[in-house]
Formats: structure tokens, C-alpha cells, sequence
């Protein structure tokens, strides 16, 4: 018998051809683009096989006007642009001639558009008070308010909202499928006796629930995230997510001063320590599952050292700290990252030069799991 090789493993010396193989095949590609000679190939492979899914960055809407965010992006190697803030704000930029450059940008640079939006009050606009009450929230003393979030068991307002939800889809289509709408996160919810029986977090979920099964009407392939954040922070008890429905993990309490993996860490004595909100994490990840899990960190957010006023500080930033979290977020099987980077605009340049993007893509690109 004719003695044969298995050509479909490859061997050391032929693996980077492999490689490139691989990938070119999966990009639609016949031959390596010109762009991607070189030196490239390598930073090429690497992403390709990066463990982190999503290295993102959530920008605010002047930061993606003033700054060219697609470039930096690249640059550092990361996957994805988040933009923020709410559904109206971003939509009005979308549909703007630097918001179009934005898009044809992310696109020659093979970086998927998201938006990560606060998005209550353009979903359910405050004026419908006036028509129907019993659309917004009840507080604890049997008052109805249209101060924040909605009623989850109002049909008319989840019927709004969900309608609202696919018309903004439309003008804010996400590249990746994957679509962001919060609710007022911090904020009541409602104390209806409907819905007084559920936690916040189940509350959320129910509503997102809606807008999911609405958005899939359109867009069959869309999922839509839960945020765990401030009094969502515990997973929900009763409500079940449908499919479709992913974590985003966003520990706004914790300090960055300090590592998650110190348990005993506190940002001061109101905050919980970074071992109960590692509990929570692990929680959430049992209840909605790890596979497409994504946390949303504050490494980069300039506006939350600022405290969210303006002139903006210098960003305080600690390798060490954020190299620290990769393997903790990492061991849990977490593949999806991002980071605020609002403030961080033409302005914050000026004044302090250039942020560490590059670390911070380095950081998430090289990522590799140390056993402890």
C-alpha cells in the first residue's frame, strides 16, 4: 500500500501557512490582502485566535465624534465599539455624516458596531404619564411616578417599549446581533401588587424577555443583554431568560485600587468587598450561563474617576490591577470584555496625551490563563 500523510493537521513547519489558510477562508479571502503582509500576518493570527471574543470599548458620542475610534480600536487590537449613551443621542449621531464616516470606518477596519444604551426613557417617553398612569412605576407608598423605569406588567407600556425597541434597532443595527437597552440601572422598579412580588432583577428580566421576543420578530439572530449592576447586581429568582438572553456584568462598587481576586477589598465601608461581588458574578454566571457572558469594566472609564463631571482627570491606571482581573474574569470561562472609555475625547488628549488603549488591548489579546 501507498504510504499517505494526513495534510489536514498541521506540523510545525507548516502551521503558520495553516494558519493564514484558516483564516483567509473564513474572511472570504483567496489570497492574504496586501494590508495584512508582513509583520501583520502574526498580529492577524493572533486575534483570530485570542481568547477573548469581545476586547471592546463603550464611547461616547462626542468621544466617537472628536476622536477617530474605529483607528484606535484597530490599533490596539481590540474587536468591538460600544456607542452610548441613550438610543436617541446615539441615533442622531448614527444618522449624521461623521456617524456614517464612523460606520465606514469600523467597517474597512473590521470592527463591530454595538450600542450600549440607557435606554428607559426614549423607549417609554415620560409624556405617556399624562395619557395612562398606570403605565410607570408604583413607589412603595402606592404613588404612581414617571420618575424612572416603567410598570413590567402594564401592556400598553411593554407593547411601547417593545415597538420603541425595534424602531431604534433599525437605525442602530448592531454588527454582532447582540443589543444593549438598560433600564434606569440604580432606580426603582415597581411596587405594583403585580409586580411588588418580583426583585428588580426579576423585573428586568421580564421586561427584556418582551424586548428580545419583539426584536426577533426582525431580526431572528438578535440576543439582548441582562445588565447585573447596583440593584440588579443579584441574578433574578423567579423569571427564567429566554433564549437569546446574556449576561453583562458591570461592578461599578468595586475599587480599582485593588484587584478582584482580594477578597477582602471595599471601596469604602458602604461597598460591598470584592469577594461578595465575585459571589454575584458567580451567581449570575450559574443562572444565565457562561458561554456568552460579557463584563463590563471601568479600567479606561475616565468620566467614573472623574466622577462624571467635567474637566475630566487623568486616568488612573494600574497594569497590574487589570492584568489581575483577566484571570480572574478568565478562569470563570467570561470570553466577552469591555471597557467604558467616556470622556476619553478630543479634549482629555489635549489635556493628558494619550490613554494606555494599547495596554489594554495588549492585555486582552495576550491573555492566557495561569494556573493558580
Amino acid at each position: 500500500m501507498n504510504k499517505t500523510t494526513n495534510s489536514s493537521i498541521p506540523n510545525s513547519f507548516n502551521r503558520r501557512k495553516w494558519l493564514q489558510s484558516v483564516f483567509l477562508s473564513a474572511m472570504g479571502f483567496s489570497r492574504l490582502p496586501s494590508t495584512l503582509a508582513g509583520e501583520e500576518v502574526e498580529s492577524v493570527e493572533k486575534q483570530t485566535l485570542s481568547y477573548f471574543r469581545t476586547r471592546g470599548v463603550v464611547a461616547d458620542v462626542y468621544g466617537l465624534e472628536t476622536l477617530d475610534w474605529p483607528q484606535r480600536a484597530r490599533d490596539a487590537g481590540l474587536t468591538t465599539i460600544g456607542a452610548h449613551v441613550t438610543p436617541s443621542q446615539v441615533a442622531r449621531f448614527i444618522q449624521s455624516e461623521a456617524g456614517q464616516t464612523f460606520l465606514a470606518n469600523c467597517k474597512n477596519h473590521n470592527i463591530q458596531v454595538e450600542h450600549e444604551l440607557h435606554a428607559m426613557s426614549d423607549l417609554l417617553p415620560r409624556e405617556y404619564y399624562i395619557k395612562d398612569k398606570t403605565m410607570f412605576r408604583m413607589t412603595k407608598d402606592g404613588e404612581r411616578t414617571a420618575d424612572y423605569n416603567c410598570c413590567v406588567h402594564s401592556k400598553p407600556a411593554v407593547e411601547i417599549i417593545c415597538e420603541n425597541a425595534v424602531q431604534y434597532a433599525a437605525i442602530l443595527p448592531s454588527t454582532t446581533g447582540r443589543y444593549f437597552y438598560w433600564i434606569d440601572d440604580g432606580m426603582p422598579m415597581c411596587y405594583c401588587p403585580q409586580c411588588r412580588i418580583y426583585s428588580d432583577s426579576d423585573q428586568a428580566l421580564i421586561l427584556e424577555n418582551h424586548i428580545l421576543s419583539a426584536l426577533k420578530t426582525r431580526i431572528p439572530y438578535a440576543s439582548l443583554a441582562h445588565l447585573a449592576y447596583l440593584n440588579t447586581i443579584m441574578p433574578p429568582q423567579q423569571v427564567k431568560p429566554e433564549n437569546g438572553i446574556f449576561l453583562e456584568f458591570a461592578p461599578i462598587r468595586r475599587t480599582w485600587d485593588h484587584p478582584l481576586q482580594n477578597r477582602d477589598a471595599r471601596k469604602d465601608d458602604q461597598s460591598p468587598t470584592h469577594g461578595q461581588i465575585l459571589d454575584c458574578l458567580d451567581a449570575n454566571l450559574e443562572y444565565f450561563g457562561r458561554e456568552h457572558a460579557q463584563v463590563l469594566e471601568y479600567w479606561t472609564d475616565v468620566s467614573l474617576f472623574s466622577h462624571w463631571k467635567k474637566p475630566a482627570k487623568r486616568l488612573p491606571w494600574t497594569e497590574e490591577v487589570f492584568l489581575s482581573d483577566l484571570q480572574t474574569y478568565g478562569k470563570r470561562g467570561v470570553r466577552h470584555i469591555t471597557s467604558f472609555v467616556v470622556y476619553i475625547d478630543a479634549d482629555y488628549i489635549r489635556q493628558y496625551g494619550e490613554p494606555p488603549l494599547d495596554r489594554y488591548g495588549r492585555g486582552l489579546l495576550n491573555y492566557h490563563f495561569k494556573t493558580m
